[in-house]
């Protein structure tokens, strides 16, 4: 009977443990690291130790620094080769002996962000930050039976994070990466304040595995902000920033005059962060694209993939000309008066990235190479001294975001931004509808006839309340592409096509 009770207790135990929910493994973290309160209290964190590179047993030091909410910074100096990378609220970056200084873009830029979030808070903030945590399953991690969870962002970067099964202590992380997975092993936890860290560390990148072992952790010093920003080795000049935005206006007024030629296709991809933490597509339109005089016509051809029905694409050309209508009243009216406004809020109208450049401060500028071309790069953040209350209603939303910005240095215009909301924006007061702080979009232009630089794609991450109802978040890819030049005359708010290739 004894043995009978002794083996029930091992399988209700067992089954304990494998319908342990996600919430509760990650309570039991946070009691073993010392308490949530004590984990939010360190709100910077600066540790060194030696590093050593296993396959050759070479020796250096290491150190990493991070200051909430997401800034950055991890080096290390092995016999001479170099290494860091860091993030600095609006970029990341990377240099080594071996291949210089880079702004990260795209999925290693995301990844390193979503990295510089969680060493900086863990999952703390993945409600905040709409993100999703699913449970992975058990696995071994260095011999121990692990409770794994998966943590992914609304960008879609995750990380796979394994608790001890006794302690519930996070003894490994792994980030998927473009090149693999970079994995940390975690061990030798200590007291730090009124937390646990870990002062022995096992990191796995690529094809190497380096230990590292912390000699201290300072959680009272907070670092300055420009620790995180980009080291400065190259002295080459730069170009003037008020000659080169001044360069990039007349371009992009230029780019205006033009745009009037081209048409192309434009596509819409919808997607949802699920609750079991896969990015998935949900829906799709195509759009035919084209301009007149400055204002945007768009003509829906597709949903999902497919073209639309015979009915369908008939409301949809009436809607097309519903709007080349609006516009030739706008422009009649405009004339009329003798004041034609070039107001960028008017809808279709684009506003110039030069205005929002003058509108923010510019930092860290540097010279790169970007898909094959020399480019300007700097950061970009609002500027508080920018008289905001009389500007564009559509420049103050811009002037608001903060990010990194490449410039073509022989076209002077703009090859790639990357940007996100610094601070939350409100419409009618907040009344009508208010954008999150954290809102992030991406935009990267190509060259097309050797003459103009259009869309080629944009990512767009942002949640947003409307009339005080719930929130909404929106998560798109839009893809440009199939551009033509062509001569458009507007006659009776009929668009026709005069010539095409």
């Amino acid at each position: 009977m004894k043995l009978l009770f002794l083996f029930l207790i091992t399988v209700f135990t067992a089954l304990a443990a494998a319908g342990q929910s996600a919430s509760a493994i990650l309570k039991k973290a946070e009691r073993a690291l010392g308490g949530k309160q004590a984990m939010e209290k360190a709100a910077a964190r600066t540790q060194t130790g030696s590093i050593t590179k296993l396959s050759g047993n070479a020796v250096g030091r290491y150190s990493l620094t991070t200051a909430r909410p997401n800034l950055l910074k991890v080096s290390w100096d092995i016999e001479g080769f170099e290494f860091e990378s860091g993030y600095n609220g609006r970029s990341a970056w990377v240099r080594d002996s071996r291949e210089g200084l880079r702004t990260l873009t795209g999925h290693e830029s995301m990844r390193f962000q979503a990295e510089a979030a969680f060493r900086n808070s863990l999952w703390l903030n993945y409600k905040k930050e709409k993100s999703r945590i699913v449970k992975g399953g058990k696995a071994d991690a260095g011999g121990r039976v692990a409770d794994t969870l998966i943590l992914t962002n609304s960008k879609g970067t995750s990380i796979k994070i394994f608790f001890d099964g006794e302690t519930g202590l996070p003894i490994r992380e792994e980030f998927p990466g473009t090149e693999g997975v970079t994995a940390y092993d975690y061990s030798d936890f200590r007291s730090v304040g009124a937390g646990k860290m870990p002062f022995a560390v096992t990191m796995h990148l690529g094809d190497e595995i380096y230990k590292i072992e912390i000699d201290s952790i300072d959680i009272n010093q907070k670092p300055l902000r420009s620790d995180f920003d980009f080291p400065k080795f190259n002295d080459d000049p730069l170009p003037e920033i008020r000659s080169l935005l001044a360069d990039l206006q007349e371009n992009e007024d230029h780019v205006e005059e033009i745009l009037d030629t081209y048409s192309y296709l434009q596509k819409i991809i919808r997607r949802k962060l699920g609750k079991d933490g896969i990015l998935r597509e949900t829906g799709s339109e195509t759009y035919q694209m084209s301009f007149y005089k400055g204002y945007r016509i768009t003509r829906l051809i597709e949903k999902n993939g497919s073209p639309l029905s015979a009915s369908d694409q008939e409301d949809a050309d009436r809607e097309a000309q519903k709007e080349a209508e609006k516009i030739e009243k706008k422009i009649a009216k405009a004339e009329k008066e003798n004041a034609r406004s070039h107001d960028s809020d008017d809808r279709g109208r684009r506003i110039s990235i030069a205005e929002v450049l003058r509108a923010s401060n510019l930092l860290n500028p540097r010279r790169e190479r970007f898909r094959g071309r020399d480019v300007i790069v700097f950061d970009f953040e609002p500027n508080p001294k920018y008289d905001f209350k009389n500007a564009k209603s559509l420049l103050k939303f811009f002037g608001k975001t903060a990010g990194v910005i490449w410039i073509d240095e022989k076209d002077k215009q703009v090859a790639r931004i990357e940007a996100f909301l610094a601070s939350n924006y409100n419409i009618g007061g907040g009344i009508l509808a208010k954008l999150k702080k954290g809102a992030a979009f991406t935009l990267e232009q190509e060259r097309v006839n050797n003459e103009i630089w259009l869309p080629s794609s944009a990512d767009i991450n942002l949640s947003v309340r409307v009339l005080l109802l719930k929130g909404v978040d929106v998560n798109q890819v839009i893809k440009s592409y199939d551009y033509r030049k062509f001569e458009t005359e507007v006659k009776g708010a009929k668009i026709d096509e005069v010539s095409q290739p």
